[in-house]
């Protein structure tokens, strides 16, 4: 049986003007000709991704979606109609979201974090932005310390919430963010707290990297920067967290620490909106 809204291995059947039939046990699916691979011939077979066009039938392309059925991704919309919106997800065909999986009315242009599935009643590949009852949450198989990888679903007053691992929903802390991170974007962090309601606490920072080894990493960039920049820096302990990461690619806190220290080592000095290095 064909796993619609996912990859498949299939034999190419036979050739026609526009393109050729894959044989699968649900009956033959054209492969349109743009996406024939090159040398491909009756016989061969050939990884193909299936979902179904605009008049429901079963269609192969060798493009690759964002996202296949199962998986979480953050998605931009590109139209919004009565009986649901559309999101972008790398086909041709745009993927559906109706009406009554979206958690707060889509936007056109904007992105949303959805999980994609296959709706029984009508066959089709749909996401949701509904995401509770696909997070594993309830049965949390992940320990303290253990690495993992994020996909950055939302921002809040707290900080941002991710997918954990394709199946759990964390939160990094504001004060553990020390990229610009965008909804969609993907980073490897760590699981810092599993609570007793199961809600996962997560960082970027790798466990057992001591406060001492960071700033003293920090205060070696700044330095090379400063030396670098003819001895001084358009930021200081007032500027935005957003912008000290711009320029330094690291937290404010973590950039704080870093010049504290250097200013009681009479390395630089600090104004309003720069620091420098003192002379020598």
């Amino acid at each position: 049986m064909v796993a619609l809204g996912d990859y498949n291995e299939l034999e190419i059947a036979r050739e026609v003007d526009f393109g050729v039939y894959l044989t699968s046990e649900d009956g033959d699916i054209l492969l349109p000709m743009k996406y024939i691979p090159e040398g491909a011939r009756v016989g061969d077979k050939i990884r193909v991704f299936i979902y179904r066009d605009s008049e429901d039938r079963m269609i192969a392309t060798n493009l690759t979606p964002y996202a296949t059925v199962g998986q979480f991704a953050c998605l931009t919309c590109t139209d919004v109609t009565p009986f649901g919106a559309f999101l972008d997800w790398g086909l041709e065909k745009d993927l559906l979201v109706p009406l009554n999986n979206q958690k707060n009315k889509m936007q056109v242009g904007k992105k949303y974090c959805v999980y994609l599935y296959l709706d029984d009643a009508s066959d089709r590949v749909v996401a949701t932005s509904k995401l509770g009852k696909f997070l594993q949450n309830e049965n949390v198989e992940l320990t303290e310390g253990e690495e993992v990888q994020l996909l950055v679903a939302s921002f809040t007053d707290l900080g941002i919430k991710v997918i954990i691992n394709n199946a759990y929903m964390g939160m990094l802390y504001r004060n553990e963010v020390f990229k610009d991170l965008r909804i969609g974007d993907t980073a490897t962090g760590y699981i810092t707290h599993i609570r007793s309601d199961n809600k996962i606490d997560v960082s970027l920072r790798k466990p057992g990297t001591s406060l001492k080894a960071e700033s003293d990493e920090a205060s070696e960039k700044i330095m090379r920067l400063l030396r670098q920049g003819s001895g001084w820096l358009p930021i200081s302990d007032s500027s935005t967290p957003e912008d000290i990461y711009k320029l330094l690619g690291m937290s404010k806190k973590t950039f704080k620490r870093a010049i504290g220290g250097l200013y009681k080592a009479g390395a630089i000095t600090i104004s309003e909106d720069s620091i420098r290095l003192t002379k020598e």
